[in-house]
C-alpha cells in the first residue's frame, strides 16, 4: 500500500485535511486509533459536551423562566439516562457522517494505532495485535491531545475524573468539585449545575478564563454565581482522595500554609490538556519537540524532516478543532503548491456556557502589554429590546479599537448566541475594518447583533445610543 500522504489521527484537522487533500488529487490514507472516527472533538469533546449543555439548558429553563413565560409545567424531573443516551446518539450520527465523507473522497481508512518505522513508513497496530505496514510520501501528524491529570489528583475514571468520563455520568450528583476555571472546567460545571448539582471551583490564577478579557471574565463569573457556583480563586489543589462514594479535595490559598479540604460526589479535573503524542514512533525519525511537549514545526507546519507535518493540538496554539481545521487545509494546500495563509489572530474562541462567551484578537492586556494606543466602548445586553424580550439579559460586548486609525483589535462578547456573533468581528477585522465601519453597518432589530454596533458607537467618541 503506497499513498501520496497519509494522515494519523481522525479528528477535525486530520480529517479536513485528508478531504482537502483527496480533493486536490492526492492518494490519501488516515490512521485512527479508535473505532470510530472524528478524535476527541466529535466522540469525547466538542460535539457531546454541546449536546449535553443544550439538554440541561433546556431543564434549566423549564424549571427557571417557562412559568415567568406563561407556559404552566407539572412536576420535572431529569432522566439522566436518556440525555445521556440522546448524547450518545449525536455522536453515532455526526461520526457516521464523517465515515461517509472518507468513502466519497475515496480516502482508505486504517483502524489502528500509526507509528513511524522511517520517514515513509508507517506501522499501524490493529486492537488484535496484528500489524501492517504502509507506504507515503508524506506524512500529516494530527494525533490530538489527551487531559492534563497530575499524580497527586489520583486520577481513577471513578470518583476523580476527566471531562471523558463527566460525559457519561448516569445519576445527577449532589455535589462536584471542578479543579480549573478554564473553558472545559466551566462548560461541564454548567451542565451540571443547572441540573441541580452544587458546583465548587477551585483555580490557582485570580480569575476565571485566564486568557480571556479581564471585563468578559468578570461578567460570565457574575452569571455562573446566580446559577449557584462557588469560586475559589488563588487558590491550589495539594490533594485529591476518593473512595467508592465521593471524594475529598485539599486545596490552600496561594502563599499560605493553610489547608482547607471540601468533600463531592466527584471531582472533575480541567487544568488543561497536554499533547498526544505516545508511541508514535517520533524517535525513529528524529522529529524534535518542544519543552511541553508539542512538535515543532516551521511557518509551514513542516517538522524538522521534510514531508512531515503537524497540525492541531499537538503544536504550538490554542487547542481549538476550527484551528486545527484551517491548519489541515493549509497543509493540504501548501503541498500542492499553492500559497495558503492563516491569520492566528484571527482565530476566534469561545465558551458555550449561558450566557456565551466568544472573543478575537487582542484583550486590554495584551494591548497594554504591547504599548498599543486604543479605545474601548461597552455596551450592555441589558440594554437590548431582543434580549428583553427573551430574558437573557446577562453579557455585555466590548469593542476595541486603534486610537488613531480606529481599526478594529479586539471584540469580547458576553452574551446570548456570542459563539455566532463573533463571526461579524472575525469578518470584518479579515478586511482590517474600523469600528466606525461595524457602527454604520445597518443592523437588524430586534436582535442580539445590535450590541456589536452600539459597542462600536460607545468606542468612537461615546456614541451609544441607547444607554
Amino acid at each position: 500500500m503506497k499513498y501520496d500522504l497519509t494522515v494519523i489521527g481522525s479528528g477535525p484537522g486530520g480529517y479536513v485535511c485528508a478531504i482537502r487533500a483527496a480533493q486536490l488529487g492526492m492518494n490519501v490514507a488516515i490512521i485512527e486509533k479508535y473505532s470510530t472516527l472524528g478524535g476527541t472533538c466529535l466522540n469525547v469533546g466538542c460535539i457531546p459536551s454541546k449536546a449535553l449543555l443544550d439538554s440541561s439548558e433546556h431543564y434549566h429553563n423549564a424549571t427557571h423562566t417557562f412559568k415567568e413565560h406563561g407556559i404552566q409545567t407539572g412536576s420535572l424531573k431529569v432522566d439522566m439516562k436518556q440525555m445521556i443516551n440522546r448524547k450518545n446518539e449525536v455522536i453515532t450520527k455526526i461520526t457516521g457522517g464523517v465515515a461517509f465523507l472518507m468513502k466519497k473522497n475515496k480516502i482508505t481508512v486504517h483502524h489502528g494505532h500509526g507509528s513511524f518505522v522511517d520517514k515513509n513508513t508507517i506501522e499501524v497496530t490493529k486492537e488484535d495485535g496484528s500489524s501492517e505496514n504502509i507506504q507515503t510520501e508524506k506524512v500529516v501528524i494530527a494525533t490530538g491531545s489527551k487531559p492534563i491529570a497530575p499524580e497527586s489528583f489520583n486520577y481513577d475514571k471513578k470518583r476523580v475524573i476527566t471531562s471523558t468520563e463527566a460525559l457519561n455520568i448516569t445519576d445527577v450528583p449532589k455535589k462536584m468539585i471542578v479543579i480549573g476555571a478554564g473553558v472545559i472546567g466551566l462548560e461541564l460545571g454548567s451542565v451540571y449545575a443547572r441540573l441541580g448539582t452544587e458546583v465548587e471551583v477551585i483555580e490557582f490564577q485570580d480569575k476565571i478564563l485566564g486568557g480571556m478579557d479581564k471585563d468578559a471574565s468578570k461578567e460570565l463569573q457574575r452569571s455562573l454565581k446566580k446559577l449557584g457556583f462557588k469560586f475559589h480563586l488563588k487558590h491550589m489543589v495539594t490533594n485529591v482522595k476518593a473512595t467508592k462514594t465521593g471524594v475529598t479535595v485539599e486545596y490552600q490559598k496561594r502563599d499560605t500554609e493553610d489547608t482547607l479540604s471540601t468533600k463531592a460526589d466527584y471531582c472533575l479535573i480541567a487544568i488543561g490538556r497536554k499533547p498526544y503524542t505516545d508511541n508514535l514512533g517520533l524517535e525513529n525519525v528524529g522529529i524534535e519537540k518542544d519543552d511541553r511537549g508539542r512538535i515543532n514545526v516551521n511557518s509551514h507546519l513542516e517538522t524538522n524532516i521534510p514531508g512531515i507535518y503537524a497540525i492541531g493540538d499537538v503544536i504550538k496554539g490554542a487547542m481549538l478543532a476550527h484551528k486545527a481545521e484551517d491548519e489541515g487545509i493549509f497543509v493540504a494546500e501548501y503541498m500542492n503548491g499553492e500559497q495558503p495563509h492563516i491569520d492566528y489572530n484571527l482565530i476566534p474562541g469561545v465558551v458555550y456556557t449561558w450566557p456565551e462567551v466568544s472573543s478575537v484578537g487582542k484583550t486590554e492586556d495584551e494591548l497594554k502589554a504591547e504599548g498599543i494606543a486604543y479605545k474601548s466602548g461597552k455596551f450592555p445586553f441589558k440594554a437590548l429590546g431582543r434580549s428583553k424580550a427573551s430574558m437573557d439579559e446577562d453579557g455585555m460586548c466590548k469593542v476595541l479599537s486603534h486610537k488613531d486609525t480606529d481599526e478594529i483589535l479586539g471584540v469580547h462578547i458576553v452574551g446570548a448566541r456570542a459563539a455566532d456573533l463573533i463571526m461579524e468581528a472575525v469578518c470584518l477585522m479579515e478586511f482590517r475594518a474600523s469600528a466606525e465601519d461595524m457602527a454604520r453597518i445597518c443592523h437588524p432589530h430586534p436582535t442580539y447583533t445590535e450590541a456589536l454596533k452600539e459597542a462600536a458607537l460607545a468606542s468612537t467618541a461615546d456614541r451609544a445610543l441607547h444607554i
